[in-house]
């Protein structure tokens, strides 16, 4: 099943996407919650739909695609988790998985503007395998961890170098200014795949590709990165666990790095997660 929601900011409804059309199940009563993955929701939603799809309204084509749940906890980073992203950043494998956090408020819809930050001028792009949390989740194994995992996303984990690198601290301010994390167009419940450790993610410029990867060169898979994240922290329903990107960022282009500039389109998708399409501007204010 794929979990989408649709709507201006502010009005977002949620949907499922099946068979090329978004239907609006906003009947079922529930929008994408916390509340609405602890509490069994992907599975009564399930059934639900199947007694009433023929009478479910299908969402126009113009809808905007809107963030593909509400307001998560915590977005979880995972840093240099590809070989050939840490060779391109000069940066030595890690040992375990780097951390970082992403905020929430950079959460948008998945074709939504990306706007480039005030004083920004070295904003960036990363593809990335986005895993959503199902079920609350403390010290589990990795055997056991797909069973707390909802599903996955297509994301741009959108990063301002300077911000990121040269202003010392940690990532995170780099990271999280608005925009800066499109997400979606749907969450792809787990059943969806046969091996999520082997799917294919691309991400254009202009036209002009710059990053095709697999996920089966992740360092740590997902099963390793649930189960490690929650040695940590608790993981709550909703979640997001974003786990890094291949090569072929702009920092890694030679003979020189290349950024975002006003007017750039930018493209990405991920086998069985859709594609989405950023239009680059400038901010004002």
């Amino acid at each position: 099943m794929k979990l989408t929601r649709f709507g201006n900011i502010g009005q977002e409804l949620p949907a499922i996407y099946e068979d090329g059309k978004r239907y609006d199940v906003s009947g079922f009563g529930q929008d994408y919650t916390e509340d609405f993955f602890a509490n069994d929701g992907i599975n009564k939603l399930k059934e639900w739909f199947a007694a009433n799809k023929v009478t479910a309204h299908v969402v126009d084509e113009a809808e905007r695609w809107a963030p593909i749940t509400t307001r998560p906890s915590k977005i979880v980073c995972i840093g240099l988790n590809y070989a050939d992203h840490a060779a391109e950043s000069n940066m030595a494998l890690p040992a375990e998985p780097i951390i970082f956090f992403k905020s929430t408020t950079a959460i948008v819809g998945c074709n939504d503007d990306l706007i480039i930050p005030k004083g920004s001028e070295k904003t960036d792009w990363e593809v990335e395998l986005a895993v959503v949390i199902g079920k609350k989740t403390s010290y589990v194994s990795e055997a056991e961890a797909m069973d707390y995992v909802a599903g996955f996303a297509l994301h741009n984990d959108y990063s301002e170098r300077a911000f990121q690198l040269e202003r010392g601290g940690q990532w995170v301010k780099g990271k999280s200014c608005d925009t800066f994390a499109p997400i979606g167009p749907w969450l792809a419940t787990t059943d969806e795949f046969e091996d999520i450790n082997n799917l294919r993610l691309w991400l254009t410029v202009n036209g002009k590709t710059y990053q095709d990867g697999n996920t089966k060169n992740l360092i740590f898979n997902v099963p390793f990165l649930v189960s490690y994240l929650s040695q940590f922290m608790t993981l709550l329903p909703g979640d997001i666990i974003s786990t890094g990107t291949p090569a072929g960022v702009g920092l890694g282009q030679k003979p020189s790095p290349v950024y975002l500039k006003p007017g750039d389109v930018v493209s990405l998708g991920i086998d069985g997660l859709g594609s989405s399409t950023q239009v680059v501007k400038a901010y004002v204010g």
